[in-house]
């Protein structure tokens, strides 16, 4: 099977996840810091080379009931601008929630405000990355 790289599109840190070489599960890897759009091209080209990524799936923020907001616009223009670069398929799914979910996961393990900031996007990164592969993968 092949990798998915999963990602979590924020203005200051880019959480990542890569999923295993069957597409079963989900794991995170360091954050990126998003200082500049080559920068970060530059740092996902080398992930999905170093990991043999063959596509994206990228967590689109939706407001509850259902609309896009100004971050969902922003996560539209971060696709188009990787697009022009990374060939790979691209997947936005629904990320609802999912920073809420990584923030009460990691604060129930006992990680201070501090340690949390580090770790909740890439967390996030990891369940939106989980969800597609839960609902991509065929049960037997």
């Amino acid at each position: 099977m092949s990798r998915l790289l999963g990602i979590d599109y924020g203005t200051v840190r880019i959480g990542l996840a890569t999923s295993d070489p069957t597409g079963t599960l989900a794991s995170p890897l360091p954050f990126l810091e998003n200082n500049s759009s080559q920068q970060v091209i530059s740092a996902l080209t080398a992930l999905i080379e170093t990991h043999q990524i063959t596509g994206l799936v990228i967590g689109m923020p939706r407001n509850m009931d259902g609309t896009y907001g100004p971050s969902a616009q922003k996560v539209s223009d971060f696709i188009s601008l990787i697009k022009g670069t990374i060939s790979l398929p691209i997947t936005p799914i629904d990320e609802r929630l999912t920073t809420a979910q990584a923030s009460k996961q990691l604060a129930g393990i006992g990680l201070n405000q501090r340690q949390l900031r580090k770790k909740v996007d890439s967390s996030s990164a990891c369940l939106i990355l989980q969800q597609y592969l839960d609902r991509s993968t065929p049960l037997i």
